[in-house]
This record gives C-alpha cells, sequence and structure tokens, in this order.
C-alpha cells in the first residue's frame, strides 16, 4: 500500500496546479446561473463539447426558466438529441425550469438542499453550480477527479463521496475553491484512463502511481522483451508453414 501523502506534499501538489493554471475555468459554455445548471445535468455521461454543442443555439432562445418551459419538451428534445439520454434529460430540464419558477422565483438557489432537490439534480451537479456560479469552494467528484485522487493517492475512496470528503480533509483551504477544475483537467488531459501521460504530468514525482508510462525510448528492456517475443512468433509461424509444405 503507497505511503499516504504529507501535508507538504500536498500543498507542493496543488501550487504546482496554481503556478501552471492559476484561474482554471469550466469547459462547459454557458451564459448565467441557470444555463450553467442545465448545461451541468446536460453533460452527465456525455462529453463538454458534445454539450457545447448543442447547446449554442440552445441558449441563445431558452437562458431562463420561462423560456426554457415555453420551448417545451419535445422542442428541447430534438435541439439536445446528439447528447446521450436526451430524453431524459430534457423531460429533467423541464421540470427543474418548472420548479425553480414555482419556488425559487426562477432563480437558482444557493443551497446545496435546494439544489438537490431539483429534477435530474445529485450531488456532483449541485457542487458544479455551487462552485462555478457561486464561488463555493466545492469538490465535484466525476470520473476524471475519482481516477485521478485513488491512482496518485491524493485521496483513495471506494466511491464519490469518500473521495469528496477526502479532498476536501486533505487540500490546503487557499487551494479549494479551484482544486475542482485543476483535477478535472489533469484527469481529462494528462493522466488519462487507458494510458496516463506520465512523462508530461506535473506532480509525477509526488504521485504514488506504480506503473507510470515510460517515456518514449526509455524502455529498452521492454523492447527487447517485445522483440523476442516477435521472433519466436514468426519463427514458429515459419516452422508451420514448412510443416504444411512438406510431402
Amino acid at each position: 500500500m503507497a505511503r499516504p501523502f504529507r501535508p507538504a506534499e500536498i500543498n507542493e501538489v496543488f501550487s504546482r496546479f496554481a503556478a501552471q493554471d492559476p484561474d482554471p475555468r469550466s469547459e462547459l459554455e454557458y451564459i448565467n446561473p441557470y444555463t450553467l445548471l442545465v448545461a451541468v445535468v446536460l453533460s452527465a455521461q456525455a462529453t463538454d463539447k458534445s454539450v457545447n454543442k448543442a447547446t449554442e443555439a440552445l441558449f441563445f432562445k431558452a437562458d431562463t426558466p420561462e423560456k426554457m418551459v415555453a420551448l417545451g419538451e419535445a422542442t428541447l428534445r430534438d435541439a439536445i438529441k446528439t447528447i446521450g439520454l436526451y430524453r431524459t434529460k430534457a423531460k429533467n430540464v423541464i421540470a427543474l425550469s418548472n420548479t425553480l419558477i414555482a419556488e425559487h422565483g426562477s432563480q437558482v438557489p444557493r443551497d446545496r438542499n435546494a439544489l438537490e432537490a431539483l429534477p435530474g439534480v445529485g450531488r456532483k451537479t449541485a457542487n458544479v453550480v455551487l462552485n462555478v456560479a457561486f464561488g463555493e469552494p466545492t469538490i465535484a467528484v466525476d470520473t476524471h477527479i475519482f481516477r485521478v485522487a485513488n491512482r496518485a493517492g491524493l485521496a483513495p475512496g471506494k466511491n464519490p463521496r469518500e473521495v469528496e470528503d477526502g479532498l476536501n480533509s486533505v487540500v490546503p483551504e487557499k487551494y479549494r475553491l479551484h482544486a475542482h477544475h485543476w483535477l478535472i483537467l489533469h484527469g481529462r488531459y494528462t493522466c488519462l484512463a487507458r494510458k496516463p501521460r506520465c512523462p508530461d504530468c506535473l506532480i509525477a514525482d509526488l504521485c504514488r502511481y506504480g506503473d507510470k508510462t515510460p517515456a518514449s525510448g526509455t524502455a529498452p528492456e521492454l523492447k527487447g522483451r517485445v522483440l523476442k517475443k516477435a521472433l519466436k512468433t514468426s519463427s514458429a509461424k515459419r516452422k508451420r508453414r514448412r510443416a504444411r509444405s512438406s510431402p
């Protein structure tokens, strides 16, 4: 089991992220807290790029709950049909828009419980809205953050809530506002799921991941094993061909 991070090491990790990107931003495109909320709901099991492509025209027509309800569920479905689970998402967006009108004066509430009571909104979505729209130091654990926290050893956990609680307990307060975006972007572009870009990693020397991806040309012993296996396979194939061609 990898040695847990010391506070000084955690501080070093986030100080490097801060130096590289002092003011990270969400890659979801939005106009106001309402359109941010809608965009985050639509982004479940979808890429930010696909959501942005669909919402560019949508938000031009409907950037308030009233306009979205007037647009109607059928029209909304057609506007977001390129996004996964679009039927359920369209239903939820219309429902949460009606709830905002009826219960919150058409405003997105700055309250976790109120947000999570909205249709289609869970803890992760609420954390994103609180962080991006209202500047709350919340950490929304998506698949990227979950992977980075466990792989690097920053805050290992069996589920997103364990990872969230772990990060909240170790990330220094001065870095907590942007920790969410630094970790997401790190997982999205460097600490990739199948082949992490360890040679390009800002925190590779601190990361606890034991099977780091080597830089190109730095693993001759691996190349040697691959070459030997290829030669052995090639030799076996030649023997089989000779055996088949023999009278």
